[in-house]
């Protein structure tokens, strides 16, 4: 029997079909989750709260535009290992294992050994991706508009020219992020749970999305509207949506994926 806290073999894991009544558990469970544990919750939203009033210090108070992309970028660095923080809090709350600080700040630490960096480096790339296709999309739309400040007005983007990047922007901006969260939705927390490569949890999470596409987008627009909607205030509704969203996405995994060793030793995530 593998130690409290040890990830599990990984097998092969079974992708299952989900509705709408899937979505609403993992949320009721990540909001009890929240409840029973609010200040790890608050600490790790804490840390993207700090960092995004950094970025938008540095942004809009010093003009330092140039040193906005190296911090920024350290959210895809530091994204995985610190979620890493709020899967384990709902798995040891699901298992009735205590949640002690060096226990789970532990667990943490210890994923440099394992295949979350390997996705850290994944996503880093895929944001300097994101980065240099925004900058070509703009300058092949307004490459030969007479320029202005664009911080400082707003009608370039009325011309036909700035409509049409609009348009494009958009539809190939949410096709790159929907892509990210397919690869994504499920995969850091089978890392945790689980010992299996990085690839294949990537695969196993793109499939649970194609299994479900509906579904499971309109679950990934959900969350990107309620994020937007909640850095308006200062950042500050990221305190109630980050650890909301981290431990439902933990019971999502567990509601969505089935394993070989559970089924024949009857576990179930409901």
């Amino acid at each position: 029997m593998a130690a409290k806290g040890a990830r599990r073999p990984g097998g092969r894991p079974e992708i299952l079909r989900l509705d709408q009544s899937d979505l609403r558990y993992a949320l009721a469970k990540g909001w009890q989750d929240f409840r029973h544990a609010p200040a790890w919750g608050l600490f790790f939203a804490l840390i993207y709260v700090l960092g995004g009033w950094l970025v938008f210090w540095a942004l809009t108070t010093q003009g330092q535009f140039w040193w906005t992309l190296p911090a920024a970028a350290g959210f895809p660095i530091l994204g995985p290992f610190i979620v890493c923080g709020l899967y384990e809090v709902s798995r040891r709350l699901e298992t009735g294992e205590p949640l002690r600080g060096g226990a789970i700040l532990g667990v943490i630490f210890a994923q440099k050994d394992g295949q979350i960096p390997s996705m850290a480096a994944m996503i880093v790339f895929y944001f300097l991706f994101w980065n240099f296709f925004a900058h070509m999309t703009f300058a092949l739309f307004m490459g030969n508009v007479t320029m202005t400040n664009v911080s400082q007005s707003l009608a370039i983007f009325a011309t036909p020219a700035g409509i049409a990047l609009l348009v494009f922007g958009t539809i190939t901006g949410a096709a790159i992020a929907a892509l990210l969260f397919a690869l994504t939705v499920v995969s850091l927390p089978m890392l945790l749970d689980r010992d299996i490569d990085y690839v294949t949890a990537m695969l196993t999470s793109l499939g649970l999305v194609r299994e479900n596409p509906v579904l499971m987008l309109g679950w990934g627009a959900f969350i990107a509207l309620v994020l937007f909607l909640a850095m308006l205030p200062g950042f500050l509704g990221l305190f109630l949506v980050l650890p909301l969203f981290g431990h439902a996405s933990w019971h999502l995994y567990r509601r969505a994926i089935d394993w070989p060793d559970e089924a024949a030793a009857g576990v179930t995530a409901a």
